[in-house]
């Protein structure tokens, strides 16, 4: 009988949202006519761009013919779509990024965790608290941080809070730690990072030799210009980031699927001798053995995106998700609830009124409001006494919820 990996034993009970799912469920088949709205998870609801549509229905064409057939494709992506992934997210916001540095993937879900395959055991990992927490799980996965403790926090991970003090921007770690978990705009706090900020980061990194994992899955929700949309707009983070994106957040590709990770050729890890080995050259042998990369058909719709069409089509979806974060936010502050985020990005971040738990808070805006939303505490202990809820769904949806939120909440 085959041995398993025991550091699966070390997860906690169950995914965040997957729990989230079981109690709706069980909600909803003892209460059938109960009209619930969900506002939990950051799935997109509208339809995806029409240039878009039309660029996969043009390529599904093309796979009916045996000229213009394709089959396996190039494993880090056809060039034509990293070379406009290239000159539109990096080249045109200044940053040094080429064609070949770039992975096209399927999500920046998955990448986040695969990422971990390139890097040895006993590297100290260090996670924003709160966190995503597929950051934190896929570490757990693969031995990098133990047990948890009575606190549900793992002994292996150091943890940066981020809280209200702090703007929910935590702290430079004051000891060395090898790989670091950065995503801004932040889910689930909505919390951005000015350049100045970063810089500290890109700094730390390189004067410890840590790597930045830097997610920017909610890039396109940045509206204040001197925010940074890349990593990579900081000077001296090529030498110590690897940035994810993903089409699913800004192009609706949650269902569809096309990702991105770029890996600077001058980045570099150590072997076991000490000697410096490129992280570009692991990733793109991990790809090329375990991915066979994302469809031809996937990525013509992704390339679409950056067509004039295509770009006015995504700015569109962005301002209509933007504008229900504004709905959120201005209508549950005008009830006294603390909230913060949706300026920058699709969620808004409450604080429990009276002290309320996290999963208490769940519990009552789903039987009272039946409003669907994601307990803070699910991200980590910095977020227990706050609360998620995202811009993802309908206009009509949205403001039925803020109503009904507002007869049931209030300080």
């Amino acid at each position: 009988m085959p041995t398993i990996n025991s550091n699966y034993l070390n997860l906690k009970a169950g995914y965040l949202f997957p729990e989230i799912g079981r109690r709706v469920s069980a909600f909803a088949e003892t209460n059938p006519d109960a009209p619930i709205i969900k506002l939990g998870i950051g799935d997109v609801t509208e339809p995806l761009p029409e240039a878009c549509r039309v660029a996969m229905q043009k390529a599904i064409q093309d796979q009916g013919k045996a000229e213009s057939f394709h089959g396996y494709g190039p494993e880090q992506g056809y060039g034509w779509l990293r070379s406009a992934i290239a000159e539109h997210d990096y080249k045109a916001r200044g940053c040094d990024i080429s064609a070949d540095e770039i992975f096209v993937s399927d999500g920046s879900k998955c990448d986040t965790g695969n990422i971990l395959d390139i890097f040895g055991p006993g590297n100290t990992i260090a996670v924003t608290d709160p966190v995503y927490p597929v950051y934190v799980d896929t570490n757990v996965m693969v031995g990098n941080a133990g047990p948890a403790g009575d606190n549900d926090e793992y002994s292996g991970l150091v943890y940066l809070r981020a809280t209200a003090e702090n703007n929910f921007t935590p702290q430079i770690p004051e000891q060395r730690v090898d790989l670091i978990y950065l995503c801004y705009p932040n889910n689930p706090t909505g919390a951005v990072a000015s350049k100045a900020y970063l810089k500290q980061w890109v700094d730390y990194a390189n004067s410890h030799g840590s790597v930045i994992l830097f997610d920017a899955a909610y890039e396109a929700f940045i509206t204040e210009d001197d925010i940074p949309h890349s990593i990579y707009e900081i000077e001296g983070a090529k030498t110590c980031a690897i940035e994810f994106r993903s089409f699913s957040k800004n192009a609706g590709f949650t269902g569809t699927r096309c990702g991105l990770t770029v890996v600077p050729k001058g980045l570099v890890g150590k072997d076991s001798s000490g000697n410096d080995v490129a992280l570009h050259g692991l990733w793109n042998r991990r790809q090329s053995t375990r991915f066979n990369g994302a469809s031809y058909i996937i990525q013509r719709g992704a390339e679409a995106v950056y067509s004039e069409a295509g770009q006015e089509q995504v700015k569109g979806l962005v301002s209509f998700y933007l504008e229900n974060a504004k709905l959120i936010l201005e209508g549950l502050a005008s009830q006294g609830l603390e909230c913060s985020g949706g300026v920058n990005a699709p969620y808004v971040w409450i604080k429990t009124p009276d002290k309320m738990s996290s999963w208490d808070f769940f519990d009552k805006l789903l039987s009272e409001a039946h409003v669907v939303g994601t307990p803070g505490s699910g991200f980590g202990q910095s977020g227990e006494g706050y609360f998620r809820l995202s811009a993802f769904n309908s206009r009509a949806s949205v403001n039925e919820a803020i109503d009904r939120i507002a007869a049931k909440v209030s300080v």
